[in-house]
This record gives C-alpha cells, sequence and structure tokens, in this order.
C-alpha cells in the first residue's frame, strides 16, 4: 500500500463494506418500491432531476449584484451561479465543498473541517475580504473578520442557489466585502414539501444522515423543518500516519413562509448546530450556535418594493490553545450576540432612474474567556455599526445604463467609512453584455487587529507579550478597476470573462518593536496591487451532456511602504495560486444514469512562517460521481474524491505536521416521499 499504513488501509475497507451492505439492503428496498414511488411521484418528480439548459442558465434571476431580481445575462459583475442541480451532480458534501464549483474563487481544504477561501486572493489563516451571507444573515466573526467555514452548513438538499459575486460590493453589502460576496439562498418552504431522507458513508466522509419534513400549515402558510448529522474521520500527515482532526457535527433548523396577503411575503426561519472537532493531545475544540431570522417583503409593482429583516445569532466556540513557552495550555472560548437589522426600498423615481436605498444597524456582544497564551483586551465588547445606502441605475439609452452609488457606515473603531462605486453596462446585442466599474471598499478592523494580546509572563522591562493588536489600526482599503464581458453565443454556449486591477493601502503588517523586536504589534504598512483574469464558458452538445471549463489568473504585489519594516516580508497577508483552472462533465446516460466528473488544478501556493517562504505544491484533483434513478423518488449513488493521489496537502506551511487531504469514496441513497 505504498506509504498508506496497513491500518488505514484496513479501516477503509472496513467502512466500504459497511457501505456496501447498507447499499444492497436501500437498493433492494429501491427495486421493491419502485412501482408504487413512480405512482407517487409523477412527472414532476422527473422535472425536477433535469438539470437547466444553458440558455436557461443566462435567464436565472440573481439579486446579489443589485439586491434586487434580474437576469443572469444582464448582471454588470463578474458573478457565478451554483445551482441546487450542480451542487448535487458534484457529490458535495458540505458549503466549502459546493463552493469548488465557482471559477471565481480559491478554495483550499485545510482539514476535514478547516477550509480557506476567498476571491482574487488574500486566502491566509485570517482571510478577511469576503463577504458571505446565508439567506441575509452575514456569517462573519468579528474576531478575525472572516468565517469559520467549519460550522458553515446546510441540508444541501434545500439550497437554491449560490450567487459568488468576485469584486468589491460594500457599496451595496458593506464592509469586508472588498474581494467579493458569497449569497447563499435557502428555497421556499413551498418548494420543500413531502419528506426527504439520505444517508451513506465511506472511508473519510464517514457516516451521515439526514431529513426533513414540509408541509401546510394554512392555505398559503408553508414550512419545513430538517436535521443533518455528519461524522468526518481525520486527514493524514505527510508519512501517512492519522492525524487527530476529525469531526461531528449535528445541526437542525426550520423554516416559515406566508403569502396569506397580495403583495405581502412573510418568513421565519432558524438553525442550530453543534460540533466536536478533534484535538489531539491539547484536546477537542467544540462550537455550537443558534440564529432565528425575520423578513417581511412588500411588493408594489414590477418596478416597487420593500423589505425589513431582523435577526439574532449566537454563537459560542472553545478552542485548546497550546503553550508558547511562556505561559501554560488552556482554552480560548468566545461567546457573540449578534443583532442585526435591515430595510431597504426600491423605486422608480423618474422614467430613467431606478432607485435602491436601505438603513441597517447591527449589534453585536462578545464575550472573551483569555487562554493563558492568547486572548483579547477588553475580554468583553459592545459595539454598534450604523449604515446607509443608497445606488442610481440610470438608463442613459436603451442599451446603456449607468450605477453609481455608496455606502456610509459608522464603526467604532474607526468612524465614518465611505465606500461608492460607479459601473456601466453596455448591452450592444440581445444576447451579449459589456460592462465596466471602478468601486472603493474597506475591511475595517476585527478585535485580532485591534485587542489581541499574546502574553509572555516576563517581568517588566522585558516584553509582556509575543504578539499584539495595534490600538491604532484603520481600516484596509482598496480601489477596484474592472471590465467584464458576457454572453451566450449560441443555444448551447454561453461565456463571461472579467479582468480586474486592485490598488490596495494601509494593508495590515505586523512590526518587530524596540528594543527587544517583540511583541509583534499589528499595523498598516502594506501597499500594493493586485490583477488577474477570470474565464468560465458553458458547451451543451446536446441536451443530456454539459461541459463546463474556468480559469483564474491572479498576480499579487504587495511591500512594506517606505520607510517601514514588516516581520513577514509582507508575505503574511497572501497565500494564493497565481493559475487554476477546472473541467467538468456531466452526462445523463440511459436508464437514469448520470455520470459527472470534476478535474481542478491548482498552482504551487507560497505561504510564509514569518520571514520565511513555504509553499504548497501545485496538484490536481479529480472527483467522479455515479448516480442511479431506480425510481423518480429514490437515489443511490458512489462518489470519489480526490481520486489522483493517496493523499496531497492543499494549505499549510511544510512540515511533519502539515495535514494532508486524502482520496476518499462514499456512498450516499436518498428518498423522496
Amino acid at each position: 500500500m505504498g506509504s498508506i499504513p496497513l491500518r488505514i488501509f484496513r479501516r477503509g475497507a472496513a467502512q466500504a463494506v459497511r457501505t456496501l451492505a447498507v447499499f444492497a439492503v436501500l437498493g433492494c428496498l429501491a427495486l421493491i418500491s419502485r412501482v408504487d414511488a413512480d405512482e407517487a411521484a409523477g412527472p414532476a418528480s422527473l422535472a425536477t432531476l433535469k438539470k437547466l439548459s444553458v440558455e436557461e442558465l443566462m435567464d436565472l434571476e440573481v439579486t446579489s449584484v443589485s439586491r434586487h431580481p434580474e437576469k443572469l445575462l444582464d448582471a454588470a459583475s463578474a458573478i457565478d451561479v451554483i445551482t441546487n442541480d450542480d451542487i448535487r451532480r458534484s457529490g458535495a458534501t458540505s458549503l466549502p465543498e459546493a463552493l469548488r464549483l465557482a471559477d471565481n474563487l480559491e478554495v483550499a481544504q485545510k482539514n476535514p473541517h478547516d477550509w480557506g477561501i476567498t476571491a482574487r486572493g488574500f486566502n491566509t489563516d485570517l482571510a478577511n475580504k469576503l463577504l458571505v451571507l446565508i439567506d441575509g444573515r452575514t456569517v462573519y466573526t468579528p474576531l478575525y473578520s472572516g468565517v469559520f467555514w467549519d460550522v458553515q452548513d446546510y441540508l444541501l438538499e434545500d439550497i437554491d442557489r449560490i450567487e459568488v459575486v468576485s469584486g468589491p460590493g460594500s457599496t451595496l453589502w458593506g464592509s469586508n466585502a472588498v474581494n467579493g460576496v458569497i449569497n447563499i439562498t435557502s428555497k421556499n418552504s413551498k418548494n420543500t414539501q413531502g419528506t426527504y431522507l439520505e444517508a451513506g458513508g465511506g472511508t473519510e466522509f464517514k457516516d451521515f444522515v439526514a431529513g426533513r419534513y414540509g408541509g401546510m400549515l394554512a392555505p398559503d402558510v408553508s414550512f419545513r423543518v430538517y436535521g443533518k448529522y455528519t461524522d468526518r474521520d481525520g486527514a493524514a500527515f505527510p508519512n501517512g500516519t492519522d492525524a487527530p482532526d476529525g469531526s461531528r457535527m449535528g445541526r437542525a433548523g426550520f423554516r416559515i413562509d406566508s403569502n396569506a396577503s397580495a403583495g405581502n411575503a412573510l418568513t421565519l426561519q432558524g438553525d442550530y448546530y453543534s460540533e466536536d472537532e478533534d484535538g489531539g493531545t491539547v484536546g477537542n475544540s467544540r462550537s455550537s450556535g443558534a440564529n432565528v431570522l425575520g423578513r417581511w417583503a412588500h411588493t408594489f409593482s414590477e418596478e416597487s418594493d420593500l423589505s425589513l429583516q431582523l435577526y439574532y445569532d449566537r454563537t459560542h466556540i472553545a478552542i485548546p490553545k497550546p503553550t508558547n513557552g511562556f505561559a501554560a495550555t488552556g482554552v480560548l472560548a468566545d461567546n457573540l450576540d449578534t443583532y442585526d437589522l435591515d430595510f431597504q426600498h426600491r423605486f422608480r423615481l423618474a422614467p430613467h432612474h431606478e432607485v435602491i436605498w436601505g438603513l441597517g444597524y447591527r449589534f453585536t456582544r462578545d464575550r472573551v474567556r483569555n487562554a493563558p497564551t492568547v486572548g483579547f483586551l477588553p475580554p468583553n465588547l459592545d459595539q454598534n455599526l450604523f449604515s446607509t445606502f443608497a445606488q442610481d441605475e440610470i438608463a442613459l439609452q436603451k442599451d446603456l445604463t449607468l450605477t453609481i452609488g455608496t455606502k456610509l457606515e459608522h464603526n467604532d473603531y474607526t468612524g465614518l467609512e465611505v465606500e461608492p462605486s460607479i459601473r456601466l453596462q453596455w448591452n450592444f446585442s440581445e444576447r451579449q453584455m459589456a460592462w465596466a466599474a471602478i468601486s472603493r471598499a474597506v475591511r475595517t478592523p476585527s478585535r485580532i487587529d485591534h485587542d489581541l494580546i499574546e502574553p509572555t509572563g516576563l517581568p517588566a522591562p522585558l516584553p509582556s507579550s509575543i504578539l499584539s493588536g495595534g490600538s491604532n489600526f484603520e481600516s484596509e482599503s482598496v480601489v477596484a478597476y474592472e471590465l467584464g464581458y458576457r454572453a451566450q453565443l449560441s443555444t448551447k454556449v454561453t461565456t463571461s470573462a472579467s479582468v480586474f486591477f486592485n490598488d490596495y493601502d494601509h494593508v495590515r503588517s505586523s512590526t518587530p518593536s524596540a528594543p527587544f523586536g517583540f511583541p509583534v504589534v499589528f499595523h498598516n504598512n502594506l501597499e500594493g496591487e493586485t490583477y488577474g483574469l477570470e474565464l468560465s464558458a458553458n458547451y451543451q452538445p446536446f441536451a443530456g451532456w454539459r461541459l463546463h471549463a474556468g480559469y483564474d489568473l491572479l498576480k499579487e504585489y504587495l511591500r512594506a511602504k517606505p520607510g517601514t519594516v514588516d516581520f513577514s516580508n509582507a508575505h503574511n497577508e497572501t497565500s494564493d495560486p497565481q493559475q487554476q483552472f477546472s473541467v467538468r462533465s456531466s452526462v445523463d446516460l440511459p436508464h437514469r444514469v448520470e455520470f459527472d466528473t470534476a478535474l481542478r488544478w491548482v498552482d504551487t501556493l507560497h505561504n510564509n512562517n514569518g520571514p520565511t517562504v513555504g509553499t504548497v505544491p501545485s496538484y490536481f484533483g479529480l472527483d467522479v460521481r455515479l448516480g442511479w434513478h431506480p425510481t423518480t423518488a429514490i437515489e443511490l449513488s458512489v462518489v470519489g474524491q480526490n481520486l489522483t493521489d493517496p493523499q496531497h496537502p492543499e494549505y499549510g506551511y511544510p512540515g511533519a505536521t502539515r495535514v494532508e487531504i486524502q482520496r476518499s469514496v462514499y456512498g450516499k441513497v436518498t428518498w423522496h416521499f
């Protein structure tokens, strides 16, 4: 078995045998129930198995670019849309895995549960320039302005679509939408009626089970409830031995939708999750959280509507921290409460002016229990964020639109921030569009930037800490210049392309202190530029076969400002491939069989450990899925992931403890009734 120990093979074989046994039983049940299920499901269920044609895909409505529905073909931004069928056919087991389908993202798996995800660079451990929304709820943490991807998940069957915008979105969505926005939208509960069950397991994705039930509370009031549990095996170290980083997560939730009166739509939804992650000798990490969201939308006409949204989000993390050589091990715990209110109104001001504006308020209450080796001062912090935005779409002529707008935000660290943009869209034919944009966006300080402390416990005059936040830390900023093109070249071919140049200022630096060099303090002493190219295309040779290809080029140039020093020589903020490409194929075979393949190549990553630069080697990844529908209600599938090699790293500094992602196979059965 090469470098893989025999015990790993035996464990994988045992899991595979168990999975096959489960599938044998379920397969028999599927065949027995075939006739009855076909009659119950009817033609509508067959329709749900069909993916959109490339022509229909360009007519999908998206909301992330302008905060109101518009066709994908007319969205003047670099945007990828991941549909529910794309997710199902990919064999993705979590939201981060599904995001590999977006050509305009850099996605790296750190271990079985942690991910690095960004757009247009800066994919470090503290990746913080990408705003993520789930049904309108912002899921970034003010601890470091990033996303804890290990706890962001959902029942993938109930995801309607994922819109991924690369490029600044701060004018509409606010700070931290510096390099892009991910907007995840779940299905209306009226579209998830009945019962759905799924189960399976395999070598790395060990065991999983999920279920959902949808019904009607009244003629115009629908609901659903769901539950999901997953158990993931640990990854491997470079020598093939097990890494102690497996995880187990359970989550549940509900959604209620009402259209009881004309022009009004009400939504109430919520989720709860709990996760336990193996941590080896330092102990396990634990996370939990719950949220509830309410939204009211009123439609006056096709050109005028308003919405009011309120949500509450509670998160808890407890992370063991090893000794730093000065202080003992301990647990860093954080409890965060978020209250968020958002209002927006769209109307036509004049025949050629469509205006959208809004107001927002967010209150966060953060309570930290510091570990001996890392903490935040003050440990308890309440913060307020006030915001307003306005944007005007001006029809200069029938095929030419100018969009101007800005967002104003006031935060407790830096005060008022202004984030304007101007965008020009030219629909020079019925199915072709070009656009250009100039935008300014900011990434406001996080608690790590401002309040972090890593104590030494040493007496004065020796340094009291190794690393600390900067009390004068400013917002990072970017001015972005973009050009793009999107077209449906025929009924079988669509394509999109974008180029960009980003000018960054006040980027986070780590500056040694005199006379000992410690503490290293966060400042804003870096500046630089990035530029790149994003390409994607779809080709449908015939109705049952669709091909997709994507390519990204990214060049990054960061440097310390004249007269300043950076401890990491400006390497700490970037860990990104210069190039990546992907090719996907989805084929519908006879007898309700589906065959899907996805090949991706990721260029070398350059990262750092202080001033020393390391690398993650380039790699190919191949995923294959074979699915069969013995009835319209039942689907059996087998998925192989990372099939090109036994294991490979996707992230991290080189060393004996860098985690590598292993080849895996799992089986799955789903049942609608």
